[in-house]
Formats: structure tokens, sequence, C-alpha cells
């Protein structure tokens, strides 16, 4: 397979799994997409699980999976009620999902997580920041909270200081943290900065 991911943070979470003696068991929350990067997991022989609530993200998926002889177990479901028993899985990760959710769902979210993952497990989590160019863009809802225009539908983008997220990681311990930064364009004159909040924590 000659697919390049774009989600190289979930390299440096691979890194951080492969140093542990956990089963090699990943679950992705908000797994669809034309690249499911499910298959950076799949490569280095973890067995894999996703859920995603969106049906066409899920079909963008399958035909990644057909393409790639691959057989990821992407299926329909909410990250807020994981279809997984208690301590099931090793390792979880959100990559530019958890962010499409109120905060109070996020923290329902992380619950949930913490739930699956057994002790030692570790799950990967990153938040839009207040440093992105959108963080004040669009139809308040809440605090931090817009609905923003994406492709002709207003979708919820939830943002956050730099520590404000980590009063829902009761229960775990913050391993790795990176509050990144990038400078891209919008178009070919407009400059923007991108503004994410990377953790890896580990079940405690």
């Amino acid at each position: 397979m000659n697919t390049i991911f774009r989600q190289n943070q979930l390299y440096t979470f691979l890194l951080y799994c492969n140093d542990t003696y956990l089963n090699k068991e990943v679950l992705d929350c908000g797994a669809g997409g034309n690249i499911p990067p499910l298959a950076i997991f799949s490569e280095q022989g973890y067995k894999t699980y996703g859920i995603d609530i969106s049906s066409d993200q899920i079909s963008r998926a399958k035909k990644f999976e057909e393409k790639n002889n691959l057989n990821l177990a992407i299926k329909q479901g909410d990250m807020r009620s994981l279809p997984f028993k208690d301590g099931s899985i090793s390792f979880i990760y959100s990559y530019n999902s958890i962010f499409h959710m109120r905060k109070e769902e996020i923290r329902k979210v992380i619950k949930e997580i913490h739930r699956v993952l057994p002790l030692g497990g570790l799950a990967f989590i990153n938040f839009a920041s207040t440093n992105d160019w959108r963080s004040t863009i669009g139809e308040c809802v809440g605090q931090g909270e817009y609905l923003q225009e994406e492709n002709g539908q207003k979708i919820l983008h939830s943002y956050f200081a730099e520590n404000e997220a980590e009063k829902y990681f009761e229960g775990f311990k913050i391993i790795y943290k990176e509050n990144r930064i990038r400078e891209g364009y919008a178009n070919a004159e407009t400059k923007i900065t991108l503004g994410f909040i990377d953790y890896i924590v580990e079940k405690i």
C-alpha cells in the first residue's frame, strides 16, 4: 500500500503503543473517510476497530478497504456510547473528530474511552485550540462552541484554551502533550493559522 497519510501525529501515538506489553488492538472514534488512518495500525499488525456516526464517511472508508484489500472493521456508532466491554481495547484514538461536539458531550466521550481502556491503556485525543483562525467565527452556541459553514452545512466546532481540556482527564495520566500552531493558506492569497492541542494519556 503506497498511501500517504496526513495524520502524522498518529505515528507518534503508534510509537507509544508499540512500547507497551498490551494486546495490539486499537479503536478509532471517527474512523470514516477517504483514507482511514486505521490502515497505519493494520500495517503494523494491530487488530483494528472503528466507529463513525456518518454512513457516508463509512462508505468512503469501505471503498478504501476494497481497493487495498483491508478489513478495518469500521461500523456505524456513536463515541458517546462505545459498543465495547469495559477494559476491552488497549488503544483508542480520536483524531480531528471529538471537537465536533459540545464540550459536555466531549466529557462523556472521554469517560467512555476511560471505561473501554484497560489499566495502562493509551488514548490519543486532539482538540481544536483557541489559536485557530476560526475560533470565534460563526454562530456562538456556548463558550468556545460555534456552528460554522462546511460544504454547505453548519458544523459544530468546540475550541479549547491551552489547558482547558485537562479537567476531562480524570483517571488518566498525561504522558504527551503538544500545542501545535501551523501556518497555512485558505487560498492563494489568504494566510491562516491552524491550532490544535494533542494529548496522549494513560489510564491509571
